[in-house]
């Protein structure tokens, strides 16, 4: 039975993918996300549907992590056309410095988060918009990979 369930989930994860989850939807913002991790999806949540261009944004994230994470980056890239455009990069924490409270954590540790992220971001163009975010340890295994999907009516 135990090596049965394992397959089963493979067969249907290797048809599927992981789910498509809703993140926001009201009359003018529409926000969705599913894993790019092929191994694993996490779990998301905001406290309300924002605009995009609110200063902050309260959030809940949490997975398993399958890497230590002594030091964290995180990237995010906007898809337009099916090409890739960097739009912004930084590192969260270092093992000297700690800003994050799951940073130097070790692999198969809960990391969670919840708080303000700061969007920084001003003026959104109406339209449909894919945006891919990965975090990154320090030997630049995926931690955590989405993408995004944006409806801006």
């Amino acid at each position: 039975m135990f090596q049965v369930a394992p397959l089963i989930f493979l067969l249907i994860y290797s048809s599927t993918g992981w789910p498509t989850h809703t993140v926001c939807k009201n009359s003018h913002l529409e926000i969705y996300y599913r894993s790019c991790d092929p191994l694993q999806d996490f779990a998301l949540t905001l406290d309300s549907c924002p605009k995009l261009t609110a200063e902050h944004v309260n959030i809940r994230v949490a997975t398993i992590l399958r890497y230590n994470t002594r030091a964290l980056f995180v990237t995010v890239n906007l898809i337009l056309n099916g090409k890739g455009i960097p739009f912004f990069s930084q590192q969260l924490c270092d093992g000297d410095h700690p800003t994050l409270s799951f940073c130097g954590r070790k692999k198969g540790e809960l990391i969670y988060y919840e708080g303000p992220i700061s969007l920084k971001i001003h003026n959104i163009p109406k339209g449909d918009f894919d945006v891919t975010v990965e975090l990154f340890n320090e030997d630049w295994h995926t931690v955590a990979c989405t993408n995004f999907t944006i409806l801006n009516q």
